[in-house]
């Protein structure tokens, strides 16, 4: 059985790795996507979401629309949505199995190139179950990090194959998967910085000793020479990806100036953050998704964390330079860290990332394992001990990665969490009030969106999702106010000026809010929901025939728009055109024919046009789709109250001034038909109630007037005609029947 173990122990290795690996990691299973990147790589792509097609394969070698240049992974999503569609879990599946694939060729290459299968696996242990990279695996727009880690270790096996074999075809596929981890994430240009060190450890190509004799400075620097010379390709290629990457932020203009962040800020806290990344490493505690970026870095930090840095190096480079093992590890984290460690920024910088360790963080691991290795050496008792804290370190590491998963569950959990372990985080602030929209949880997501105002003051994305919360909890003047201050810090973002204009409108200002309108057209003039509402407003102004022409315009990028089709065929009515107006209506039902909103404005058209019977059934089909519609029941009462059919007509009136006891219109003509019929008293009674909602109004004053006098009460009508003038000194029928009133009863009263 020993002989068996030995044989495939390597086999043996890489299966236990992956179990292991997928029996912690397989929590991520059950996790949502998050609002955080999710959207924009995915959920919220139509070039992604859409699956592969040739605009969206060109698009994806645009440089940059979106993010930085980075082709390969949008083919990575584009084949989940292709294969998937949109459940998370299986997006989720497919960076866990990328990542497992990453730990094993860990295990393997590193076995490959030095020979120690237990230090190697020890690597690929930690780098598989450390919390640090959950970010990486758990998040899905993080497929950049674990599939460009892939190449980089197959391109790490070819380099190898090339070193051990020599041969052209190995150079050539070594460089060609350098290309395509190149496609998939820009962090691959440290790469051949990697590959020089590689020759310095394990490969031995800088090895200077010359077997027993000193090695002329002309051959040090000929075989140096020769060596840089050989990765030139790859430091070409890696150049180039850094122009498209750099080329990419200037397009999205996210580039962060040194006027917004000055360069001695950035090199001290470069300082700080490559040790805050090693106690990361070693104390994987509250960790978080987003650290914000300080303001200011105290001196005494900098210039320890520099020291510390300094003496590090020093130690592990030149004291121990017969151990070059540990002298590759901790070249390997300072050199791949490089790129992210703040120096050049875009976008939303943070002051570390627990994803940018996903390849750094090996040097460390490395530094440990063939460290503590040179240290235990052929002793057995001290191999025993480091066995046995190897294996329990491992344990820890899964029972935290297991931990840390929990809190990728949802974009709630995970921003909750983010919340209780870092502090003036506006960041997560922000995301934590989009989860809490997207449950309808309003006056919660308020509340974090002005404290992420209140620690960022100009932070412009707080503003304007705070705007539409405020719109979403009809508070549309507030809503305004948030708008017009991203339109202040920015001054065109987004859509505000289209929920700006909607704002407006809201609130009875049309014609400003037509003016943003405009403006979000110049912006987007194929939006339809932009053409839609911008229909609505001119509308609500009278100018009929341009909303037709917007509303046609809206329809033309979604013919089969119900919503726009039902307020085309409401603009063309009131423009007087009825026959296509209950042709829109009959569209949208042939589309729809449980569209509650179509069926109820075609039975008004077709009251208005005569056409009753009609008309009464559409009534019925709104009610039947929804039973509780206060405006189907009066209007259904206004044609049955035509027809003669009191009774119904008078159920459906109450049943309206049921589901809304302030329905003043539905009283008003309750009351006029009980007038007619001669039920004065309970007319009379119908007629207060609209008084009781509008206290000012004269005509209904001069009806009570009327009935009461027909009644015979005189008094009490004279005061109601009074009444009526006083709100309404011009209304001539009021005066009318005050002199009746008054002249009838001075006859009755001379007799």
């Amino acid at each position: 059985m020993k002989d068996v173990f030995e044989r495939y122990k390597a086999a043996f290795i890489c299966v236990i790795l992956a179990g292991a690996t997928f029996v912690v990691y397989h929590r991520v299973l059950y996790s949502d996507f998050v609002n955080f990147d999710d959207p924009i790589y995915v959920t919220e792509n139509e070039y992604v979401n859409t699956g592969f097609s040739r605009e969206n394969v060109r698009w994806a070698f645009t440089a940059g629309k979106v993010s930085y240049w980075h082709p390969l992974t949008w083919f990575s999503h584009m084949l989940d949505c292709e294969l998937y569609g949109l459940r998370p879990e299986l997006h989720h599946l497919t960076n866990l199995i990328i990542h497992i694939a990453n730990s094993v060729l860990v295990f393997l290459v590193f076995r490959s190139m030095t020979g120690a299968v237990w230090r190697s696996a020890f690597v690929a242990a930690v780098f598989a179950l450390h919390p640090v990279n959950v970010d990486s695996v758990a998040w899905v727009a993080e497929r950049k990090n674990v599939l460009s880690t892939l190449l980089w270790f197959l391109t790490l096996w070819g380099y190898a194959s090339y070193v051990r074999r020599g041969g052209a075809r190995r150079y050539v596929v070594t460089l060609l998967l350098f290309v395509l981890g190149l496609l998939a994430k820009p962090m691959l240009v440290t790469l051949p910085f990697v590959m020089l060190v590689l020759d310095y450890w394990p490969f031995g190509r800088l090895d200077f000793a010359g077997e027993g004799r000193r090695v002329k400075a002309g051959e040090r620097v000929a075989s140096i020479f020769r060596l840089v010379w050989e990765k030139v390709p790859f430091f070409v290629l890696s150049g180039v990806s850094i122009y498209l990457s750099s080329l990419s932020v200037r397009r999205l203009g996210i580039t962060i100036s040194t006027e917004l962040v000055p360069m001695k800020l950035r090199v001290t806290q470069a300082f700080v953050s490559y040790v805050s990344y090693i106690g990361m490493l070693i104390l994987p505690r509250r960790l978080a998704v987003f650290y914000p970026y300080p303001d200011g870095v105290a001196l005494w930090r900098s210039a320890g964390a520099f020291l510390l840095l300094a003496c590090i190096t020093f130690l592990l480079v030149w004291v121990l330079r017969r151990r070059r093992c540990v002298g590759f590890g901790w070249l390997w984290y300072v050199g791949t860290l490089l790129p992210v460690i703040g120096l050049v920024q875009a976008g939303l910088w943070p002051a570390v990332a627990d994803r940018w360790l996903y390849v750094p963080g090996i040097g460390v691991f490395i530094v440990v394992s063939w460290g503590i290795g040179e240290f235990v050496g052929q002793i057995r008792l001290r191999r025993i001990a480091a066995g046995v804290a190897a294996g329990a370190c491992i344990c820890v590491l899964m029972v935290c990665t297991w931990i840390q998963l929990g809190y990728w569950r949802s974009g709630l959990t995970l921003f909750t969490r983010t919340l209780e372990v870092t502090e003036d985080n506006y960041i997560a602030h922000l995301n934590l009030g989009n989860e809490l929209l997207k449950e309808k949880r309003n006056e919660e997501a308020i509340g974090h969106y002005r404290r992420a105002i209140g620690l960022h003051r100009d932070y412009v994305e707080a503003h304007y999702n705070l705007g539409i919360a405020l719109g979403l909890e009809r508070r549309y003047e507030e809503a305004i106010e948030a708008y017009r201050r991203v339109l202040r810090l920015k001054e065109r973002h987004g859509r505000t000026f289209f929920y700006l204009a909607t704002a407006l409108a809201k609130t009875g200002r049309v014609d400003e809010a037509i003016s943003y309108y405009e403006k979000q057209l110049e912006i987007e003039p194929d939006d339809m929901e932009v053409l839609n509402n911008f229909g609505l407003a001119l509308v609500k102004k009278g100018r009929y025939e341009e909303a037709i022409g917007h509303y046609n315009n809206a329809l033309e990028l979604e013919p089969e728009s119900t919503g726009v089709l039902t307020n085309l065929g409401s603009a063309l009515g009131k423009a007087g055109r009825v026959e296509e107006e209950i042709a829109c209506y009959r569209r949208a039902l042939s589309l729809n024919s449980d569209f509650t909103a179509a069926h109820y404005n075609l039975a008004k058209a077709l009251a208005g046009a005569g056409r009753s019977e009609e008309a009464i059934a559409h009534y019925g089909e709104a009610l039947r789709l929804r039973s509780d519609d206060m405006d189907a029941h009066y209007g259904l009462g206004l044609v049955l109250d035509g027809q003669g059919r009191y009774e119904d007509a008078a159920e459906h009136y109450r049943k309206a001034i049921e589901l809304n006891p302030d329905f003043a219109q539905a009283y008003y003509s309750l009351g006029v038909m009980l007038a007619n019929r001669g039920q004065t008293d309970e007319a009379i009674g119908q007629f207060r109630e609209v008084l009781r909602i509008h206290p000012n109004d004269a005509e209904m004053h001069c009806n009570i007037g009327v009935l009461l006098a027909e009644k015979g009460a005189l008094d009490e009508a004279i005061k109601e005609f009074r009444t009526a003038l006083r709100f309404d000194p011009d209304f001539s029928r009021a005066r009318e029947q005050l002199e009746a009133a008054l002249a009838k009863k001075a006859a009755s009263e001379g007799q």
